[in-house]
């Protein structure tokens, strides 16, 4: 196994800053700073490339709705249909007697794939939702 090889760099930070960032690092389990940073890092630069309409991304909306609201499951379905080509799965859960959680599994322009995100999260008896996604390096 090959070691990897780094580059080492000095950071200057606020005393107050390096506290809270070495409390995160411990409530999220890093056992190094190198690694914590290395991780947002990658993060940021993801969150950038994302801002290109054009990257494949694939990423999962999850849904919690009120199963009570009329016409809900329908509009949901539709909206569903309507982007046959960009859904991957469809996970349906119920949660209690009145709540669904649905997880959609989508791949596709990360624009189109935001806006469809929103649009079902937006659906009018969504009690909360959310979408993240992950890039693919591929390009649609």
């Amino acid at each position: 196994m090959s070691k990897e090889k780094v580059t080492r760099i000095g950071v200057s930070l606020p005393p107050d800053l390096l506290a809270e960032f070495d409390d995160f690092m411990a409530q999220k389990g890093y056992a190094t700073r190198s690694k914590a940073l290395a991780d947002l890092m990658r993060e940021a630069l993801l969150r950038h490339e994302w801002e290109e309409e054009d990257t494949e991304v694939m990423g999962a909306v999850t849904i919690v709705y009120d199963h009570h609201t009329r016409g809900l499951a329908a509009r949901l379905t539709d909206i569903q249909h309507d982007h046959h080509d960009s859904i991957i799965a469809t996970t349906h859960v119920h949660i209690d007697h009145d709540r669904c959680m649905e997880i959609i599994l989508l791949k596709g322009p990360v624009k189109a794939m935001r806006t469809l995100g929103d649009r079902l999260i937006s659906a009018r008896g969504v009690l909360h939702g959310k979408t993240i996604f992950v890039a693919t390096g591929n390009e649609p």
